[in-house]
C-alpha cells in the first residue's frame, strides 16, 4: 500500500510528513500558513504541502489549530492565529482536493498519539500530554484513544486556575489560569516587567537563567511552579501512566523543569506518587507522525 500523509498545520506553519505503517517519516515538507488570507488559502496550502511530497498517498491524517469535531472534520472553534478558521469544514475540503480518505484532530491530540504510536509515551495506555508554548494545551489519552469530551473540547490544561495568576488576565477572556502566568508569552512578559535589559526570545531568558540571571531565574521558576500545580491537580483527577510535556518552553533547561516536577510532585496524591513527568522525544516531528496514525487507522 501507499504510505500516508500527516498534516500539523499552525497559525505559522504547515508541515506535511510522507509515513510508512511502521511510522517511518520519508519525506517531510513545510511552508508558512497563509493565516491572514483566510481559511481557504489555509487548506490550499495544507493541499500543497501533500503535493510536495511527490508520491501519491493512500490516506491523510491533519492535526489542526483550534478546537475539532473529529467525527465530521470541522473546526468548531479557533483562537485569532488562524483568523475565521472557525467553521472550516476541513475533513471536506481536503478530500475534495486530494481525492483520497481524510482524518481531522486537534493538533495537541495528534502529538499525543505521535508520542504514543513512536515516541516517549511507546507502550502506554494512559497518556497526559502537554503543549506548553504560545498557549498552553493537551490531550488525554484513555486506553490508547484520545479522549475528546462532550463538545470536543476536553484537553485545554492551560485553563485551569492556579494560585499565583488570580486577577491575571488569560487569553480565554477569563483570569487566573495556568497559561497567564506559565506559558511562552506570558513568560516573555513576565521578564519584560522586571526591568532588566530587554530579551528578544524565551530562549534568551532561559540561556539568561542558566548564566546566573536572578530576574530570569525568577520568572522560568514562578512560570513553572504554576504549571506543576496545574498539573498536579489534572493527574490526581485523571490517573494516568505518565505525563509527557512537549512544546517550546519545554527547551528552557533545569532552571524550569526542577521547579516544574517540585510542584507537580507536591500536588499529588500518595497513590500517584510514582506518576512520572517528562519531556516527548520526537520533537516538531511528534504532530505530523500522529496524524498519519489516524490516516493508517481509517485505511486499516
Amino acid at each position: 500500500m501507499s504510505p500516508v500523509a500527516g498534516i500539523d498545520i499552525g497559525g505559522t506553519k504547515t508541515a506535511a510528513g510522507l509515513v510508512d505503517a511502521n511510522g517511518t517519516l520519508l519525506r517531510r515538507h513545510t511552508l508558512p500558513t497563509p493565516a491572514a488570507d483566510g481559511p481557504r488559502a489555509v487548506v490550499a496550502a495544507a493541499v500543497r504541502a501533500v503535493r510536495e511530497l511527490g508520491e501519491p498517498v493512500a490516506a491523510v491524517g491533519v492535526g489542526s489549530a483550534g478546537v475539532v469535531d473529529p467525527a465530521t472534520g470541522r473546526i468548531v472553534s479557533a483562537t485569532d492565529a488562524l483568523p475565521g478558521w472557525a467553521g472550516t469544514e476541513l475533513r471536506r475540503d481536503l478530500e475534495q482536493a486530494l481525492g483520497v480518505p481524510v482524518s481531522v484532530d486537534n493538533d495537541v491530540h495528534a502529538h499525543a498519539l505521535g508520542e504514543a504510536w513512536l515516541g516517549a509515551a511507546a507502550g502506554r495506555r494512559h497518556v497526559l500530554l502537554v503543549a506548553v508554548g504560545t498557549g498552553i494545551g493537551g490531550s488525554q489519552l484513555i486506553d490508547g484513544r484520545v479522549h475528546h469530551g462532550a463538545r470536543s473540547v476536553a484537553g485545554h490544561a492551560g485553563h485551569v486556575p492556579v494560585p499565583s495568576a488570580v486577577g491575571v488576565p488569560c487569553t480565554c477572556g477569563a483570569s487566573g489560569h495556568a497559561e497567564a502566568v506559565a506559558s511562552g508569552p506570558a513568560l516573555l512578559a513576565a521578564y519584560a516587567r522586571r526591568g532588566v535589559a530587554p530579551a528578544s526570545s524565551l530562549a534568551e531568558v532561559s540561556a539568561r537563567a542558566g548564566a546566573g540571571d536572578p530576574a530570569a531565574r525568577h520568572v522560568l521558576r514562578t512560570g513553572a511552579k504554576a504549571l506543576g500545580e496545574a498539573l498536579g491537580g489534572i493527574v490526581n483527577m485523571t490517573d494516568p501512566e505518565l505525563v509527557l510535556v512537549g512544546g517550546g518552553v519545554g527547551n528552557c533547561g533545569p532552571e524550569w523543569w526542577e521547579p516544574l516536577r517540585d510542584a507537580f510532585a507536591a500536588e499529588l496524591l500518595p497513590p500517584l506518587k510514582d506518576v512520572e513527568l517528562r519531556p516527548g522525544s520526537l520533537g516538531g516531528d511528534a504532530a505530523v507522525l500522529g496524524a498519519a496514525r489516524l490516516a493508517w487507522e481509517a485505511v486499516r
